[in-house]
């Protein structure tokens, strides 16, 4: 009975009698879960010191449960909580921890769709990296090497724009790869490039502020900003990236005060803004006074050509904000992203910063540091590289061999997942049919803002070896639906 504390209040000047008062009491137990099926009871005597009563009452209390069906004798003279509690019983419980006793606003804050896939599936949904390449080690030897050398510092209150070795080491990394003109002062690290966007929406933001959105576009960004009130302004985008003409007309009809767009290797679809459309953003950015919100998930995953450098390289207006991840190149768990704005906007998300959250895990932060500063991450990202492109075209080769006659694609120079086209195919009906044969994808529905049907899914592979891809495809031509066919495998 160690886990049970009988904390029963019993009236004892009241008008009903105390057996049947802690009769009540410990039925309520039962129902609540305090006490669970099966589980012994203390033994009369030990009950009636506990609640300092006569041992009567407890027995005529115990009585009365029995005969009620909520305990039953046990081994010697004890008695335990029912196994088989009666119907009603199992319905409280059911109440209790499926009902609502209170009122929700009438709206849905988000899609559903990122929930940890079920094991032994084979899931295509993320566009993530594969945990099993991370030298999990080398972190963890990171790890304790900031606890130990940072003591206090890492483990109480520390500076809520990030540890100053990791923003250092950021700025680096984005001043000699990216071609960024930054230093230590200009970064802020958040828990993973999420929170840098709901911190931007926080301090950018008012509401009915319009935000245009990419459509299709990455789910969690523009719910995010609708979480807050912002009006979402759909822009198309092709193979171009970004509609730039289309964004110049809704620019010019309606009140914007920000642009959130994935110039390279746009989510979903993969498409990277072509070198005209960047200086024409730019350019209508300047003129509408409008922050461009640059999100750069895979700028380490380009595989193929020169490197495409990030939109706000190209900012001399002060107009372009970056958001990146270092969780890309870590895995999924490893929550850190990095945020580079202009100093009034970086204060006003500190100061949001320390009503969400205060601050980030100074000590993960200081490790990743260390990794930075010693070369292994980069040499991490630059082996995980070669097997993530070596992955990428296993996919391609399996999906022209298996589903050759059923689905376009262009194969994109980099990044963690491919946009397939799949015009003749009920998409949401191929990824119900996949799931239920242990394969999960995102058909182009979940990336639309209207939610409306688009015969398209992405794959994202950098998480799955070469024979779980060679897999997953075969699954997905066994379950295509009837009236699309795919080609023989022999």
């Amino acid at each position: 009975m160690k886990t049970w504390d009988p904390s029963i209040e019993l009236d004892r000047a009241g008008r009903v009698p105390l057996p049947m008062q802690l009769a009540h009491a410990l039925a309520r137990d039962i129902r609540l879960g305090r006490l669970r099926p099966g589980q012994v009871l203390p033994s009369s005597r030990q009950l009636a010191r506990l609640l300092r009563v006569h041992r009567n009452t407890v027995v005529a209390a115990m009585d009365e449960l029995k005969a009620q069906g909520w305990v039953e004798s046990v081994r010697a003279s004890h008695l335990a909580v029912a196994r088989a509690l009666p119907s009603s019983t199992a319905a409280a419980a059911e109440r209790r921890h499926g009902a609502l006793g209170f009122s929700l606003p009438a709206r849905r804050l988000a899609s559903r769709g990122f929930e940890a896939a079920p094991r032994r599936v084979l899931d295509f949904t993320g566009g993530l990296p594969d945990p099993r390449l991370l030298p999990s080690a080398v972190l963890a030897r990171a790890y304790r090497r900031a606890l130990r050398r940072g003591g206090s510092g890492v483990l109480g209150f520390s500076d809520p724009a990030g540890h100053p070795r990791l923003r250092a080491g950021v700025a680096d990394m984005l001043r000699t790869r990216r071609g960024l003109a930054v230093d230590a002062g200009d970064v802020l690290i958040t828990r993973g490039s999420q929170l840098a966007h709901h911190l931007l929406g926080l301090a950018l933001l008012a509401p009915g502020d319009g935000v245009v959105v990419e459509a299709p576009g990455y789910p969690s960004t523009r719910e995010g900003f609708a979480m807050l009130g912002a009006r979402l302004l759909p822009v198309p985008v092709d193979a171009q990236g970004l509609d730039v003409d289309a964004l110049a007309r809704v620019l010019a009809r309606e009140r914007v005060r920000a642009v959130s767009v994935t110039p390279l290797l746009q989510d979903p679809t993969t498409a990277t803004l072509s070198a005209s459309r960047r200086l024409q953003l730019l350019a209508l950015a300047r003129r509408h006074r409008v922050a461009v919100l640059e999100a750069d998930y895979d700028y380490e995953f380009q595989f193929d050509g020169a490197a495409v450098q990030p939109l706000a390289a190209d900012d001399t207006a002060g107009t372009v904000v970056y958001v990146g991840t270092l969780t890309k190149a870590l895995a999924a768990g490893v929550r850190l992203g990095f945020v580079v704005a202009p100093r009034r906007l970086r204060d006003r998300m500190l100061e949001a910063r320390a009503v969400v959250d205060r601050q980030g895990d100074a000590a993960l932060e200081l490790a990743v540091a260390e990794l930075m500063e010693d070369g292994e991450l980069l040499r991490h990202a630059w082996r995980a590289r070669r097997e993530f492109q070596r992955r990428r075209d296993t996919l391609v080769a399996a999906l022209r061999r298996r589903l050759g006659e059923i689905v376009s694609f262009d194969v994109p120079r980099g990044g963690l997942a491919l946009w397939v086209r799949a015009p003749s195919v009920d998409v949401d009906a191929w990824a119900t049919r996949a799931l239920a044969n242990g394969v999960r994808f995102f058909t182009g529905r979940h990336y639309q803002p209207s939610g409306r049907p688009l015969r398209a899914l992405r794959l994202g592979f950098a998480h799955l070896d070469v024979a779980e891809l060679e897999r997953a495809v075969e699954v997905m031509a066994q379950t295509l639906p009837r009236r699309a066919h795919a080609p023989s495998s022999a």
